[in-house]
């Protein structure tokens, strides 16, 4: 028979063996034990930390919180396999993790012993994350860890019906961050309805928003559900609120406060049933020191803030995004297409000042003109195959230049590495998006490269 600490350490030194974490969990799904795995997963000392307290510490509420389905189908005696949750620490550290779950089998031995369930996880594929679900077909992709963060951000609210106001540069996907936070809320069975404040003029916008009743202007020949009731029970989605007109600002601010509103041409209020979500990329904070925002609005809107970062300092999000975009577009036109190594590095190389939107674009260019099943390099747009960086003309700075060394160290390393950027920038210890900036500021641009590139095919040829 084997002992009970016997058994453990043979199960510690299989599921080691296969990069897998067992858990063992009692009735109230508090951690009994778990394998030393852990530790090297997350941080040194959570397998430690995490006995006796709630997996819910270590996985998050949103698999198993007292309400959710999964917590219910184990009480059951159900087993439950691919679910997705981040392993996170204390520290800050996080793992994306599948996770599989099912009762202790009677007879199961020593080891069990006060364990009523058995959690295993392994490593999500690829250490990235397209995720499943609900927020799947959203789009939201992330593999950098600012995105990452957000992603465990929005799982932290999934509870939540507070207002959010979603920052960041146009294109980096401010509505698909909203889309995911009402799939993974409780209104995720409601509509998500969305809006343009910048798009109409303030009469008209008014009407969008709140609707209208009969005869309230001229045109106005029958009443008009708004969004805000167009959206009852679910999420309204204030895109570009920074182009909000003020006299319409007054108004958003009472529906904030009040949870009502009344029709354009009516004096009866309507209450609001709606999660408001907001997204600009004004500055709001400038905008109220210009007199275009109001104060109490911006902090109205920003309970929950959220900012989603430019492309170009989520760098590690190109390829996995670069390739949703494309399996979306060409199943969209009927085909199956692929990108080739060359494409994948030129897509890794451009800094995306479009962000995700220049991306998108890119990739149904290259779609649409090639005419294989791999994407090749003349493909794609000629600024994003060049490896343009979409600065000035290229110029050497002058001798004297408070920038002349530090050119002449960064261009080194550029040449040196046959101006792949990554390479360089390892080299200078710098990261990539740093890189871009030292070589714009610099004057160092890729008509330069290019210009190495000929002479060195030129010499191949001799």
């Amino acid at each position: 028979m084997i002992e009970p600490d016997a058994g453990w350490e043979a199960l510690e030194a299989a599921f080691a063996a296969l990069g897998r974490v067992l858990l063992l969990l009692d009735a109230e799904f508090r951690v009994v034990r778990a394998t030393m795995t852990l530790d090297t997963w997350v941080c040194q000392g959570a397998c430690q930390k995490i006995r006796g307290r709630s997996i819910e510490d270590l996985l998050g509420a949103h698999l198993f919180g007292v309400d959710e389905a999964l917590r219910t189908s184990l009480e059951h005696g159900a087993r439950e396999e691919g679910r997705r949750a981040f392993v996170q620490c204390e520290t800050g550290a996080a793992r994306l993790a599948s996770v599989t779950v099912a009762p202790v089998l009677p007879g199961s031995g020593g080891w069990a012993d006060g364990a009523r369930y058995l959690l295993v996880l392994r490593p999500a594929e690829e250490d990235q994350l397209i995720l499943e679900g609900a927020l799947a077909a959203q789009g939201l992709v992330a593999r950098a860890p600012a995105m990452l963060k957000i992603v465990r951000f929005i799982e932290s609210l999934h509870r939540s019906d507070a207002t959010v106001l979603i920052t960041g540069e146009s294109g980096t996907g401010k509505e698909v961050v909203a889309r995911a936070l009402h799939a993974s809320s409780p209104r995720h069975g409601g509509p998500f309805v969305a809006v343009n404040c910048g798009a109409l003029p303030a009469d008209l916008l008014e009407s969008e928003l709140f609707g209208h009743v009969r005869g309230a202007f001229t045109g106005a020949v029958r009443d008009r559900v708004g969004r805000f009731e167009a959206a009852r029970g679910g999420v309204v989605f204030l895109d570009e609120i920074g182009d909000m007109p003020p006299v319409l600002q007054v108004k958003l601010l009472r529906v904030l406060q009040a949870r009502t509103f009344e029709r354009v041409g009516e004096s009866t209020p309507r209450t609001v049933d709606a999660r408001v979500i907001a997204a600009t990329n004004v500055d709001l904070k400038d905008a109220i020191a210009t007199g275009r925002f109001r104060e109490d609005l911006y902090y109205r809107l920003r309970v929950v803030p959220i900012h989603v970062p430019p492309l170009r300092e989520r760098e590690e999000d190109v390829e996995p995004l670069a390739r949703h975009l494309l399996s979306r577009i060409g199943a969209r036109e009927g085909r199956a297409v692929r990108f080739s190594p060359e494409v994948l590095l030129a897509l890794k190389r451009h800094p995306w000042p479009g962000n995700v939107r220049e991306l998108e674009n890119a990739i149904e260019y290259a779609v649409a003109i090639c005419q294989r099943q791999t994407v090749q390099l003349e493909d794609l747009p000629p600024e994003v195959a060049d490896g343009s960086l979409e600065a000035a003309p290229s110029a050497e700075p002058e001798p004297g230049d408070v920038g002349s060394d530090e050119a002449v160290r960064v261009r080194a390393a550029l040449d040196a590495h046959h101006w792949h950027h990554a390479r360089a920038a390892a080299e200078l210890g710098i990261s990539r998006t740093t890189l871009w900036r030292k070589m714009r500021s610099l004057g160092l641009h890729v008509t330069a490269h290019r210009g190495v590139r000929r002479a060195r095919l030129a010499g191949k040829s001799t």
